[in-house]
């Protein structure tokens, strides 16, 4: 029974770390940024859907408008972040080019521990659960599982799968494909990069948000969760190759349920410990990552 519980926990947790760490891939692929306020955006989601739920009243109406605030107020950060933290620093003739990509990195980090402080200002540190998105539970050999936990792993595959359309069915998303693979070629055929960019980055808030919400109602979250977010993220993107989304999903569910095994069979306070010692292996071992080729 504890292995089949182990199993869909596992799987919808994965499911949710897939959608979070695909938008954390795209932006990197396209942009070249490795955004450490990853998790301080998903925490903002979560909160904001939360705060906006309970001013709202009960009813499923406020429930789908806290979401709806949820995400867009980490669509709102996202964009923030691109134009107040990594354009500038990439458009910076004052920093080295070798040297952009590291303060890329410290500015984003430094970003999400303002964007976590901010949200333990306003709203304490005590952890929050966003109201589920349908209530009840099912039986599934024996298990219970909430509605909203299956809900998690369909919707995340599901928005998974309309990326893959953006991506490889629209003008935008060979555009966006193209920005990856040869960007100065794309400014020659008088695309303009910079709108390539905020769509990318808005595409990635939508994303990161939605993944916060649903965050927020299955385990629930707090301020202090921010870092430990944004480490698995950067685990699974690293694990399955810089850049390479396959590579992305694959490392997800290896990170998901390792993290719910150690939760299940060791603490939930340790959970992300293996993941960040199977890291350091792996960057040993594969530097590449499993589906990286560089």
């Amino acid at each position: 029974m504890l292995a089949l519980q182990i199993l869909i926990d596992g799987f919808a947790i994965s499911s949710l770390y897939a959608l979070g760490a695909i938008g954390f891939t795209l932006i990197f692929g396209v942009s070249g940024v490795l955004n450490l306020s990853h998790g301080a955006l998903m925490v903002v989601a979560a909160v904001i859907a939360w705060w906006v739920g309970g001013l709202l009243g009960p009813g499923i109406g406020s429930v789908y408008a806290g979401a709806a605030a949820g995400v867009a107020a980490a669509l709102v950060c996202a964009l923030a972040t691109y134009r107040l933290i990594a354009s500038p620093i990439q458009k910076s003739p004052s920093i080295p080019r070798e040297e952009k990509e590291i303060f890329v990195l410290t500015g984003t980090l430094l970003w999400g521990i303002m964007l976590q402080e901010a949200i333990a200002y306003l709203f304490t540190n005590n952890p929050k659960t966003v109201r589920p998105l349908v209530e009840g539970v099912v039986m599934i050999l024996g298990v219970r599982t909430p509605h909203n936990e299956i809900l998690t792993a369909v919707l995340s595959w599901a928005l998974i799968g309309l990326l893959w359309l953006l991506v490889n069915r629209t003008r935008m998303g060979k555009s966006l494909l193209a920005a990856s693979m040869n960007p100065r070629g794309l400014t020659l055929l008088g695309f303009e990069l910079s709108n390539i960019y905020l769509a990318v980055w808005a595409i990635y808030g939508i994303l990161a948000g939605i993944a916060g919400v649903l965050l927020g109602a299955f385990l629930g979250v707090s301020s202090d969760n921010a870092g430990t977010l944004t480490a698995s993220a950067f685990s699974i993107v690293v694990l399955g190759g810089l850049g390479s989304v396959s590579g992305s999903l694959v490392a997800a569910y290896i990170v998901g349920y390792l993290e719910t095994l150690t939760a299940y069979l060791i603490s939930p306070s340790i959970r992300t410990v293996p993941v960040l010692l199977l890291l350091v292996v792996a960057v040993y071992v594969r530097p590449q990552g499993l589906l990286g080729r560089r």
